[in-house]
């Protein structure tokens, strides 16, 4: 599958300051295949080196960090030499030896001539432990997530229909194939960014194997939460985790932590729920009492949304039958606001904004608030149907008199009274340097 994130690694590599990449990310979003298949692309050979799987590893970075003994050692370990930018070196899961985290540091400033890419799942939640330590300015991060909904179109080969999006979404006219991409959206909503479980979904086109697939994969992540954390650290873990549905179910999503038990205290799961978003599985939206530059001035850290990282995870633990979204069933009216507002979050993320949500006094919620590159403060709200109307935008938009505002929903391209109507199948085209052209 293509994934843009593989443009990325091309510029990368022809930079002349790089450093060592790290690519960080949950498990099963691809970091292993698309760094194999860009280094199978773009080099002569890739030497190829998992810190979980192969013990021997550990061995050779134990005895000192000085890099050019380590390259020697591991050429022969890999049965390849090693060769200065015609080799692309590979650790992956490096989160699980700590001296090879920290040699990155030596790689960089002694021998940058070699090429290295890093990848770790739970590496966030690794260095977050003390006996980590973060080679911190010596190398160049990057985060991976799963499928956004331009990449799921481009596995369901629809490259071209990505084009008429992006021209619709310029242009804000309206689109004569609404409906179809309403469809394909709906299917991603249930699908999700998970290659496998897309892969799986093209290849048998029966819902039950991509049911069966996310639930591993939610499984998964429940047994890698032993990996970093005391028992007792693990069970808070799973509960929070748990009670993510029940939080975006309601209709104030902001998160509560009586939810998880009686008398629940936020002392007690702060950890739990640090753990979520350092391992990439989950992502928070703080709230903001003001829509004012910047955006951080006026963040109340206390108050706070959480949202899983996939959509199709989200589903799979709503316990929701894919059938149901994509024949549009109102059955589950009362959750696809919950998934549709969890699809936004996750796109705003991958476009690399920091997103907030906008709380006046209790009387008004505006769902996102976004911080543009040129520092203009955009409301964002979402609809998971056609019914557009909201005071809590009007209020924020009297207030604070933003350049535009931004509705996501299942309406058709548009622009009026300074509001950018974008369907949620082109969410992907909205970035952080974005210029409205009106």
């Amino acid at each position: 599958m293509e994934r843009k994130i593989e443009k990325y690694f091309a510029s990368w590599k022809k930079s002349s300051g790089r450093m060592p990449l790290m690519v960080v990310g949950a498990r099963q979003v691809g970091k292993t295949y698309s760094i194999l298949s860009f280094g199978n692309s773009n080099y002569n050979n890739v030497a190829y080196f998992n810190f979980e799987s192969n013990p021997e590893l550990q061995g050779i970075f134990q005895r000192d960090l000085n890099p050019i003994r380590i390259v020697q050692e591991l050429s022969v370990l890999a049965g390849k030499t090693i060769v200065p930018e015609k080799t692309l070196v590979f650790f992956d899961e490096i989160q699980a030896c700590e001296q090879a985290l920290t040699s990155l540091k030596y790689f960089n400033e002694e021998v940058n001539e070699y090429h290295i890419i890093a990848a770790g799942s739970l590496l966030g939640v690794a260095v977050n432990r003390n006996q980590y330590s973060y080679p911190v300015g010596k190398v160049e991060k990057i985060n991976m997530y799963p499928l956004d909904f331009e990449e799921f179109l481009w596995a369901l080969d629809q490259k071209s229909g990505c084009t008429l999006i992006e021209e619709h979404f310029n242009a804000n006219i309206e689109f004569s194939l609404h409906s179809k991409f309403i469809d394909l959206f709906n299917h991603y909503l249930t699908i999700g960014g998970m290659p496998q479980v897309v892969k799986e979904f093209i290849e048998k086109r029966d819902f039950n194997f991509v049911v069966a697939l996310q639930k591993n994969i939610n499984d998964a992540y429940v047994a890698d939460m032993a990996k970093y954390a005391t028992p007792d650290e693990t069970t808070r873990i799973m509960a929070a985790f748990n009670t993510i549905p029940a939080q975006l179910a309601k209709e104030n999503r902001k998160f509560q932590y009586k939810l998880i038990k009686t008398g629940a205290r936020a002392h007690e799961f702060e950890t739990a729920l640090d753990w979520l978003q350092a391992s990439g599985v989950a992502n928070k939206c703080v709230k903001i009492t003001e829509g004012k530059f910047p955006l951080q001035l006026y963040a109340e850290n206390a108050a706070f949304k959480i949202y899983l990282s996939d959509n199709g995870l989200l589903c799979s633990k709503f316990g929701i039958a894919p059938h149901f979204l994509i024949s549009g069933n109102r059955i589950i009216d009362n959750i696809k606001g919950a998934l549709t507002e969890n699809f936004v979050m996750n796109s705003l993320v991958v476009n690399n904004f920091q997103p907030n949500y906008w709380e006046s006094q209790g009387k008004a919620e505006v769902d996102f608030v976004v911080q543009m590159n040129d520092g203009k403060v955009i409301p964002i709200e979402v609809k998971s149907s056609e019914n557009v109307r909201s005071k809590s935008l009007k209020q924020f938009i009297d207030k604070y008199n933003p350049a535009y505002s931004i509705r996501v929903s299942t309406k058709n391209f548009g622009f009026e009274n300074g509001i950018k109507s974008i369907p949620l199948y082109a969410l992907h085209c909205f970035t952080t340097d974005y210029n409205l052209d009106i």
